[in-house]
């Protein structure tokens, strides 16, 4: 099949690669998000997708809103016959929907209909899912809500953060993706609309979000700081300035601290919870580079009064 592909974030790589190599489709353009500024310089830069499209001498398009009448113009003028859509990050019209004959076909990474939204992963691993996945649906006007082609499913471990699984389902759900262009192409896959139970919905994350409520659970901030690991990055304040926390361990053998309280020693940093202590791994101050807690610990010279707010 003729495809422009459209998607714009790391994850959306194994599934351009994927159909890149595939001999029976022909990705005629990719269309991503505009540049935008990204590292630490804050320089503008284009998206992944679209340096692996130039890259490999693919026309990129990269419209600021998906309704733009020059966008519109231009897929119709490449007349696709499909359109993969990875973590693409902008709405569709129905004036786009309607262009390819067998529509955008949306690799999302949830089993629909559980987890609509932005942010599927990141919420999977916060509410404790055992088991996630991906899946492949003809898109609609209603957010994540059109007929589904087919899935995988995905173990979530319990030291993942939303970074490592995402790595995991990029790469399954780019087979999942090819498969489903595969049987559509073939004609002998039918889209099922999803069950009306079951939906639930996953709102991006933000900065608040991130920020750690040491009065909860040490398994509710366990989940949290992974959720947030790698973005948008769960957070405390020390003394009044922010300072970003990394994946923690659970410590229930240890003794009691009072919430937000901090206990360095040479086996560890331990801050405490609405239940048993939690073992911070990295910490990374406003300004200074990621370090361990124990480096972090011995640089501020943590006093009794000291607390984790």
């Amino acid at each position: 099949m003729r495809l422009v592909f459209a998607g714009t974030p790391d994850a959306a790589l194994p599934s351009l690669r994927a159909v890149l190599d595939s001999p029976r489709h022909e990705v005629a353009a990719v269309v991503t998000r505009p540049d935008a500024q990204s590292g630490r310089g804050r320089k503008v830069h284009p998206s992944p997708v679209a340096q692996l499209a130039e890259e490999s001498g693919i026309e990129v398009l990269k419209p600021t809103k998906a309704g733009d009448p020059e966008f519109l113009d231009r897929i119709r003028a490449i007349n696709p016959d499909c359109c993969p859509v990875v973590a693409y990050g902008a709405l569709l019209p129905q004036a786009a929907l309607d262009i390819p004959p067998h529509g955008w076909i949306n690799l999302h990474f949830s089993l629909l209909p559980a987890w609509r939204g932005a942010a599927p992963v990141q919420h999977a691993v916060l509410h404790g899912d055992e088991i996630t996945g991906a899946s492949t649906f003809r898109i609609v006007k209603e957010l994540d809500a059109g007929p589904v082609f087919g899935v995988v499913t995905e173990e979530i471990r319990s030291e993942d953060t939303s970074g490592d699984l995402l790595a995991r389902l990029a790469e399954s759900g780019a087979g999942l993706l090819l498969a489903t262009l595969d049987g559509v192409e073939d004609g002998v896959l039918e889209a099922r609309p999803q069950p009306s139970d079951g939906v639930s919905f996953a709102p991006k994350i933000g900065v608040e979000d991130a920020r750690v409520d040491w009065a909860a659970p040490a398994m509710r901030v366990d989940r949290l700081v992974r959720a947030c690991t790698p973005a948008p990055g769960a957070w405390t304040e020390f003394r009044g300035q922010r300072i970003k926390l990394g994946p923690v361990r659970l410590a229930p053998e240890a003794d009691k601290l009072a919430p937000g309280e901090i206990a360095a020693s040479k086996n560890g940093v331990l801050a405490g919870t609405g239940s048993h202590p939690v073992e911070i791994g990295e910490v990374q101050p406003q300004g200074k580079r990621l370090m361990t807690a124990g480096e972090w610990a011995r640089g501020v010279r943590i006093t009794a009064q000291d607390r984790l707010d």
